[in-house]
């Protein structure tokens, strides 16, 4: 896409700090980082979210995330990481190119994840079979 941040990077017209590149992925550092190391995912094809993004695919992202992650999380010393994926404008996604988040994590540093509920009673059936009836 022409108007597409990471297609620009992609093609070289931005410039990225680049951490693995092959054939169809590209792994960049984000510049507005979480932590330091933190790094962002990306096909070389253009898929706006998961949603549009084939199977094939979406195996050659996880295939260099699972190559990259250590070199990330040993280079920044970090004690874990998240894998992230916001899908869609409600759920965060700012550019609409499915990427994912590298962020190294270390104890600690002050961030927290989402705060969690309890379902209400026999919500969770309901959730669920709604669920069932649209796979």
């Amino acid at each position: 896409m022409d108007d597409c941040i990471f297609c620009k990077i992609i093609k070289g017209e931005i410039p990225s700090y680049k951490v693995y590149e092959n054939g169809d992925v590209l792994a960049f550092l984000d510049i507005t980082p979480v932590n330091s190391g933190h790094t962002l995912v990306i096909s070389k094809n253009h898929y706006d979210n998961l949603i549009d993004l084939p199977e094939e695919e979406a195996g050659k992202l996880i295939n260099v995330i699972k190559k990259i992650t250590p070199a990330i999380v040993k280079a920044t010393e970090a004690d874990g990481f998240n894998l992230n994926l916001n899908n869609g404008s409600a759920a965060g996604q700012v550019i609409n190119h499915v990427h994912f988040h590298i962020v190294p994590r270390k104890n600690n540093d002050g961030y927290k994840l989402w705060p969690g509920h309890v379902y209400p009673a026999g919500e969770a059936e309901i959730v669920l079979e709604k669920i069932k009836s649209n796979l």
